[in-house]
């Protein structure tokens, strides 16, 4: 970037800039040990780590409130400065504003206590016991109700916690598009399950063999193991930016598309970071910029390309040479398997028609957390009562209900809509990418994304945070963001598929 203009503004540019190198340098490590905790920390470990996340928080907080930081911003005349100084102001200033209104006890009390809280929610998830867990997912919700008092200033609460994650959103307009999508989704869902199901897989597919396959297919769709690694974890997840980026998985032996599919959406997360402009490295244009866009690049990578005939054609022969024969007769076959609706339970594990409907249901069961209109006693009765609802069928157990997702304990409230958002804009991005590659599943057909990657790396990755989100999709897909393009693939694909 260039800086025009008086030494002064040059000057306060580049001291800004080294300071938020090394701060979101310190915010990488923070990172790291939110890695570990969840792939390699011993069990034992989990109160320290606690204190050493509230101390790395501690350190973070304070020098994104480093008084320094407004002197600077006043002293740099933005006219100097190019689109890429702009942008980076845009985000230091508008991270400056949210750290300053949260309060440096609450931030630094929320990184303690979601450290531990993510311990006591995976041993009450193995135990099926959310008793246990209730009191200190209490506490969070109450914190976070603090934090979104402080950040709203007046304003919605929900959306003040939303814009953590989707700079610009608000639940009202989400709600909105979620409307739109809810019935024609519901209505989908009914008519294909009201005809025969395509055969799925039967049979015990060894894990070792899983992560062989899950190893070959994170490179097929481009990620960089030079900078990368992937491990297993209980839930699936990237780390990290820049040059070290990191993914995981998980097995089971009955069902290897949980850990291929799993895989292909963490590598769209971590292609996405891995495909930054390397000049943006450490500053707040190098990391994505919103959870929605986020979200778009890994259930592109996972569905419209991932779940595509033509990729699934190939999958089918690599599944074979690595499991022999499985029961599932030719490509054809296979296509449908990799596409069956299913009654299911789990949000990560669902289907293209129904995934939205569990995102839909955690949005608004958080929202009423926040707002205070539904107490977290209430919480799996409430859970319970949507699901029925929505699915047809009742919640087995708390695994397959309140206590299946991470995110709230570690205390993610406002990171679930992006999950939809995510899929409706990758729905405009696909078909923009079918426009403008017409051979596309030729290439696909061999096991060959580079079309469909280098095409979302130039129009979306390499950018970062340089342009808002709703900008990032609307100058991609060129149109502004509808969940229209959405609603138009699943209904030709899975109308195809079940011969509606």
């Amino acid at each position: 970037m260039t800086v025009a203009g008086t030494s002064n503004t040059a000057g306060a540019f580049d001291a800004l800039m080294a300071h938020e190198r090394t701060t979101f340098a310190l915010g990488q490590v923070a990172g790291r040990l939110g890695w570990d905790q969840e792939t390699m920390m011993p069990r034992g470990a989990a109160d320290q780590r606690s204190e050493e996340m509230a101390a790395m928080e501690s350190v973070l907080h304070a020098r994104r409130t480093d008084p320094r930081i407004a002197d600077w911003l006043e002293a740099v005349d933005t006219a100097a400065l190019d689109d890429t100084g702009r942008a980076q102001l845009r985000h230091i200033r508008r991270n400056f504003d949210r750290a300053r209104k949260l309060p440096a006890d609450l931030a630094q009390e929320l990184a303690r206590l979601t450290s531990r809280a993510q311990g006591q929610w995976a041993e009450a998830r193995a135990a099926e016991d959310v008793a246990s867990f209730l009191p200190v997912l209490a506490r969070i919700v109450a914190l976070k109700r603090e934090e979104a008092a402080a950040l709203a200033a007046g304003g919605d609460p929900y959306d003040a916690l939303l814009d953590d994650y989707e700079p610009g959103a608000k639940a009202a307009d989400l709600e909105a598009m979620f409307t739109a999508l809810r019935g024609p989704l519901v209505a989908l869902r009914a008519a294909c399950l009201a005809q025969p199901a395509p055969k799925g897989l039967t049979g015990l597919f060894d894990e070792a063999a899983q992560m062989q396959l899950t190893d070959k297919l994170a490179r097929a769709f481009g990620y960089d193991f030079s900078i990368g690694r992937l491990d297993k974890a209980v839930h699936p997840f990237s780390s990290g930016s820049g040059r070290d980026v990191r993914i995981t998985t998980r097995t089971n032996p009955v069902d290897p598309f949980n850990c291929f599919y799993s895989t292909i959406h963490e590598v769209g997360h971590a292609c996405y970071e891995q495909g930054i402009d390397a000049a943006y490295a450490l500053t707040p244009l190098g990391q994505g910029v919103s959870m929605g866009v986020h979200e778009s690049q890994s259930r592109i990578y996972e569905n419209q390309i991932g779940r595509s005939r033509a990729f699934t054609g190939w999958l089918y022969g690599q599944m074979r040479a690595a499991f022999g024969d499985f029961g599932i007769a030719d490509e054809d076959a296979f296509y449908a398997a990799v596409n069956r609706l299913h009654n299911g339970f789990i949000r990560t594990e669902a289907d293209e028609v129904q995934y939205n409907l569990h995102v839909l249901l955690r949005f608004d069961l958080e929202r009423a957390l926040i707002a205070g209109d539904l107490a977290v006693a209430d919480l799996e009765a409430a859970w319970n009562d949507r699901f029925l609802a929505d699915f047809g069928f009742a919640v087995d157990k708390p695994s397959h209900g309140c206590l299946q997702d991470v995110h709230w304990s570690v205390g993610l409230f406002g990171y679930f809509p992006t999950y939809s958002l995510g899929n409706v804009y990758a729905g405009c991005l696909h078909q923009a990418m079918r426009a403008a590659l017409p051979g596309l599943d030729a290439q696909l057909a061999q096991g060959d994304t580079s079309g469909a990657t280098g095409w979302l790396r130039e129009t979306v990755q390499r950018h970062g945070g340089l342009y808002t989100p709703r900008e990032v999709i609307a100058r991609a897909s060129g149109m502004a963001p509808s969940e229209a393009p959405l609603l138009a693939y699943l209904k030709d694909k899975f109308s195809a598929l079940y011969a509606l």
